[in-house]
């Protein structure tokens, strides 16, 4: 094979010599090697009993190096942060390596249990990661969210650095609807710190893509603000595009389709000669400058696109302007310097052991010495040497959070929501722990009035890059003011929710990041959480820790009908890891899990929690809260832990256990009951995901708190039970197995529709009746 970026000939580039480029070429094809060895030694030598294919995508690594080459040996300073592309982590790792930063022991340990992640995982990696990433457009999008936590930081809580924050995205991966929301979300246009490179090789997992218009993505990218660099062609092509018929020749590769440019790179240089021309006028020209080149150059010219050229790229990121989101749209080749280069279904194909072979000598390397990294002494290992002082971080000092207060002593009474709980603890916090209520940020998708953060908006204000004159200040009738500043603690997206939970989580990680922990709590309507849930989740795989609030929820939103009713979002808590799940009844509850919520943020132990609240009006007098100190303690500490046993009978003859909005129609149902001779206890559940640790851990699996079960499911009060809440029945059936009891499981499992409460109760089965003639059955 022709040996990967080779130095162009004197006579076919005007290039000026430049000894640091050529040092940085040496690097660049010890990168190639490196990445590829990597994927290779998984698959090809380390042992595999199982015989289930390791992976690994050596064509996608090959068309970053020169990108990634570029950056972190050249460009990059200890400030900047940057995402890479999920299927370029070999390359990650080989300049990290390069740089000192990674042991050689772990270079044969990709995908190996406690070795090399399949992905950047800032987590889990044993290198420096800025950003994990391996959900499409998700890694993509969160420098973006990064630097308004920077920004946010360094407005309000300690100085951060004023990098730039890069994305190395794939171009496929802006085929991801979440990518345009990111990008089109209005505050982004003034994030000059944000800078992607788009690594255009036209090719996807199963594909040349036929109609990647560049164009049309440079001209989208353009209509929202952002400054746009598109690096199409290397040094050499450039220099032949200066020539007679060059004109012709630039016309025909622009104009070229995508999968006939790509079957060129599997040409001959005899059968290039004869493709490349094409038909009509243009062709003779360019047959007549490309007869002028010898078959080394012709190759090597077809091959010659700027994201393989670090003259090209260097002259690109020279024109950044930071006043403004950049994008650069480099031109690449998949696969670029390997046997595979070019080919349609390379995307995950690995190179034989004869190809790896090849390969080595192709680049000067031996096989049975794969990770040979450069010597000090030589040119090379000092490049490497200076690039990893100049990258070297000052570890931010770790500041510890503010204490949260517990209680904050207030005992609600009359009708109230809990959805109405949620900016009431929010604005009493900011009077009794104004330390603690400083660090906290709310974000929502254009629902702040509707969800009760109106009072909350009004105390802090809202987030923008720069102040922003507010020109209803002075009308007396806005009751919500939209005071923008940079220091506002709110802030306001437009609908997409996969922005909401982006920006939460990199908010969630500013206490890792630059030990400065910060409370982000996000709200929106619950039906949408399953909208935010993968990339939400994916920011908490990250180290994020957040408050996801979604509310209103349920078909208790009985007027608005099924479209916005939810019905599986109460089993979040049993399902996501890192997270608890909380549906309080009462407005006391909301208080206590909110603080105790908030107060595991910005940890190193911490963790993120969902609430789901609801906008249904209850009696505050049903929660029966003691006024006993002690008493009013113990309550609250089983509300944290799950559950607690709101109504006790004398000898039940079935206990009745409620959720949320469901509450009020139990007790009623108890009352019903107990007229009818049928004493029931009633057990108000906080956290089915923490009940269901609670009953793990009893067999000695995971951390759960047993004790619960044992105060609020005694085995001596055990008697058949029947469950309810206002989502799918199955989050609470587990239950029944705490003392094997008969159990009759009510719920909503089917979608809903428009009516009165009542009416809806009554359709789904979870009404008063519907409780009691459960519970009689049981009884019987």
């Amino acid at each position: 094979m022709t040996a990967p970026f080779p130095a162009p000939p004197p006579d076919a580039t005007t290039r000026v010599h430049d000894r640091h480029l050529d040092i940085l070429e040496e690097i660049e094809r010890r990168v190639l090697w490196l990445s590829t060895g990597i994927v290779h030694h998984a698959n090809r030598i380390r042992p595999n009993p199982s015989g289930l294919k390791v992976g690994g995508h050596q064509a996608s690594c090959a068309s970053m190096v020169s990108i990634m080459t570029s950056l972190w040996f050249e460009q990059l300073g200890p400030d900047d942060r940057v995402s890479v592309k999920p299927h370029a982590s070999p390359v990650l790792h080989a300049i990290n390596y390069l740089l000192g930063a990674l042991d050689e022991r772990y270079l044969p340990t990709l995908r190996e249990f406690g070795g090399l992640q399949s992905y950047p995982s800032r987590a889990k990696d044993p290198d420096p990661v800025d950003y994990s990433t391996g959900s499409v457009g998700i890694g993509a999008t969160a420098p973006i969210w990064g630097a308004i936590a920077r920004r946010y930081v360094n407005a309000t809580t300690g100085s951060t650095g004023t990098g730039r924050q890069y994305s190395l995205v794939g171009d496929a991966e802006l085929d991801e609807g979440a990518v345009w929301e990111a990008i089109l979300d209005p505050s982004v246009a003034e994030l000059g710190e944000i800078v992607w490179i788009v690594d255009m090789n036209r090719q996807s997992l199963d594909r040349v893509v036929p109609n990647i218009a560049a164009a049309r993505l440079e001209s989208m990218f353009a209509a929202a603000g952002w400054q746009v660099l598109a690096v199409r062609f290397g040094t050499l092509l450039e220099s032949l595009f200066t020539r007679a018929g060059g004109e012709h020749l630039r016309t025909r590769i622009l104009a070229m389709p995508n999968p006939e440019y790509q079957r060129l790179l599997r040409c001959g240089a005899d059968e290039l000669r004869r493709r490349l021309p094409g038909a009509g006028a243009c062709s003779a020209p360019i047959a007549e400058l490309i007869a002028g080149l010898d078959d080394a150059t012709l190759r090597r010219a077809i091959r010659n696109l700027g994201g393989h050229d670090l003259d090209a790229l260097r002259t690109a990121y020279a024109q950044i302007d930071d006043e403004r989101p950049t994008v650069i749209i480099a031109y690449t080749i998949k696969g670029y310097g390997l046997p595979t280069e070019g080919h349609p279904q390379n995307h995950s194909s690995l190179l034989t052991v004869d190809q790896f072979a090849e390969l080595a000598t192709a680049l000067g390397m031996d096989p049975a010495d794969p990770w040979r990294g450069f010597d000090e002494r030589t040119q090379a290992g000092q490049l490497c040497r200076s690039a990893a002082d100049r990258l070297r971080r000052t570890e931010s000092a770790y500041v510890t959070p503010p204490p949260v207060p517990a209680d904050l002593g207030r005992t609600p009474s009359g009708t109230a929501t809990t959805q109405a709980a949620l900016g009431r603890t929010l604005l009493d916090l900011s009077r009794q722990a104004p330390d603690a209520a400083e660090r906290v940020v709310t974000v929502s998708p254009d629902v702040s009035s509707s969800t009760n953060l109106a009072g909350w908006l009004n105390k802090v204000g809202v987030w923008a890059p720069h102040e922003r004159h507010n020109w209803f200040a002075d009308d007396t009738e806005t009751i919500m003011h939209w005071r923008e500043k940079p220091t506002g603690q709110h802030v306001e997206l437009g609908i997409a929710e996969t922005n909401l939970v982006g920006l939460m989580g990199e908010l969630g990680a500013t206490w890792s990041r630059w030990g400065q922990p910060l409370f982000p709590i996000g709200v929106l309507y619950d039906p949408f959480v399953e909208r935010a849930l993968e990339p939400w989740s994916y920011g908490i795989y990250a180290g994020g820790q957040s408050i996801l609030v979604g509310t209103p929820s349920g078909i208790s939103l009985a007027a608005e009908g099924g479209a916005h009713q939810s019905i599986t979002t109460p089993s979040i808590g049993l399902e996501q890891p890192g997270c608890v799940s909380y549906e309080p009844a009462f407005a006391i509850e909301v208080e206590w899990i909110l603080l105790d919520a908030i107060s595991r943020l910005g940890r190193p132990d911490g963790s993120s929690s969902y609430l789901r609240l609801s906008t249904r009006p209850v009696d505050q007098r049903l929660a029966a809260v003691p006024s006993d100190p002690t008493a009013r303690q113990r309550r609250r500490r089983h509300v944290l832990a799950g559950a607690y046993l709101l109504r006790k009978a004398p000898r039940p003859a079935v206990t009745l256990v409620a959720m949320g909005a469901m509450v009020p129609e139990t007790l009623f149902a108890a009352d019903r009951l107990s007229a009818q001779g049928v004493d029931a206890d009633v057990v108000c559940v906080t956290s089915p995901g923490l009940l269901f640790e609670a009953v793990q851990a009893r067999r000695g699996v995971g951390a759960g708190h047993p004790w619960v079960l044992e105060r609020v499911f005694p085995r001596e009060r055990s008697a058949p039970m029947v469950t309810v809440l206002d989502g799918h029945p199955h989050t609470l059936t587990f239950l029944s197995a705490v003392n094997q009891v008969r159990t009759v499981s009510l719920g909503v499992s089917g979608f809903g529709q428009s009516g009165s409460l009542a009416d809806v109760y009554r359709h789904h089965g979870i009404d008063a009746d519907a409780i009691v003639g459960a519970a009689l059955d049981l009884a019987d």
